[in-house]
């Protein structure tokens, strides 16, 4: 579908300074990028973390370095009684583990993890879980030979949504890129079951109240054809986008996502996946 957009509503909010994300192939390449990084085919980066120094590190640094979970789950989970070290129980983060400490998850010993990270295109009928009691598809079962660590996705898509995924052991990444003040940028393509009126473009633009408050997004612009809009927004509520046009009346058909953190679907095919490249890494180690 061509990207040439036809017509575009920007939100008549004023701008906010602050750090934007590099994005390529962007829906809304008319706007200027002076902050875009580009990306080039290379070695992905599977770096081992630095040794602990003499000070120790942070008993939830520890786990989230190891893959665990984020800093602030692994947080909880200290709280739980779910960690030792040698062998007794620890309840406080600020916990700093030495060298030669034995540290144990659930009494399986936990160690310093090569970081990864997997893009995947993905697409309908799989769920956004690491495991399903009802035995629906998961999308780890997508990614199950990119690595042999053990990888969590970062956000979720709901089971009819498409497009990007990203997959990480990298705990302290996944926080920053999901926790709300840093603003990643995602582009949805969204099809509708009718065409959109330009005054519901407007209305977009300027934000839809929902149950849950106002539902406000970064830019909205029509594709080739009215009944297909693309639309920017960094809001991370519960099917944020499918609410906002079903509060207008409209059925959403399919919806895609093009682009996240700056990251696209360029030679990804649905249902594949990709090793990050290093430069990729580090821009979204970079961001915010």
């Amino acid at each position: 579908m061509k990207r040439t957009l036809k017509t575009s509503a920007r939100s008549n909010r004023p701008e906010k300074s602050g750090n934007h994300t590099p994005a390529s192939n962007s829906w809304f390449s008319k706007k200027p990028n002076r902050n875009r990084r580009e990306t080039r085919a290379g070695k992905s980066l599977h770096p081992i973390e630095d040794p602990i120094n003499e000070r120790g590190i942070q008993l939830n640094k520890f786990l989230s370095n190891a893959g665990i979970a984020s800093r602030r789950k692994c947080e909880e989970l200290i709280e739980e009684g779910l960690v030792t070290v040698n062998n007794k129980v620890v309840h406080q983060s600020g916990y700093r583990v030495q060298k030669n400490d034995v540290v144990k998850f659930k009494g399986t010993k936990v160690g310093f993890a090569k970081k990864q990270y997997v893009l995947l295109n993905k697409p309908k009928d799989f769920i956004t879980t690491t495991s399903d009691e009802q035995g629906r598809k998961t999308v780890m079962e997508l990614i199950k030979h990119a690595s042999t660590e053990r990888l969590y996705p970062v956000g979720r898509l709901d089971r009819n949504t498409t497009g990007l995924l990203l997959f990480t052991n990298d705990g302290e990444l996944a926080q920053k890129l999901t926790h709300p003040a840093k603003k990643v940028k995602k582009v949805y393509e969204v099809t509708l079951n009718k065409k959109v009126e330009e005054e519901d473009m407007q209305a977009i633009a300027k934000g839809v109240e929902l149950e849950d408050g106002i539902a406000v997004v970064d830019d909205i612009a029509y594709a080739a054809d009215k009944n297909v809009v693309g639309i920017e927004l960094h809001m991370g509520k519960n099917r944020i986008v499918r609410r906002i046009f079903e509060k207008l009346g409209y059925d959403v058909i399919k919806l895609d996502r093009v682009l996240y953190a700056g990251l696209t679907k360029k030679n990804l095919p649905r249902g594949r996946w990709r090793l990050l490249t290093e430069k990729e890494v580090l821009a979204l180690k970079h961001f915010g």
